[in-house]
């Protein structure tokens, strides 16, 4: 497997999930276009790391922090979801007409 591929890979997995970011109206599925585009980043760090710096441990820490701060965004993200699903009873971004009380 050569960088162009897996490069090619990253583009689509970016270009996927900015799509279901833009186009979607469920906060769900626009959490799950952001972390798309999070894998798709994750995925060109791996590759470069592995096929052009000869698998310096540098790749590896900054897969890791990545990893770290995807996993800590999404659970803000389901947090702020579920907490204005309690408050306002809205699952869709159309029925939120301002964020202020």
């Amino acid at each position: 497997m050569t960088l162009t591929i897996v490069l090619l890979g990253a583009a689509a997995l970016v270009g996927i999930g900015l799509y279901g970011a833009l186009s979607q109206q469920s906060f769900v599925m626009l959490m799950m276009g952001l972390e798309l585009m999070l894998n798709g980043a994750l995925l060109a760090i791996i590759g470069f790391w592995s096929l052009s710096l000869g698998g310096m441990p540098e790749g590896q820490l900054l897969a890791i922090i990545v990893m770290a701060v995807m996993a800590v965004e999404m659970a803000i993200g389901f947090a702020l979801i579920v907490a204005l699903y309690r408050k306002r009873q809205a699952d869709m971004t159309e029925s939120l007409g301002t964020l202020k009380q």
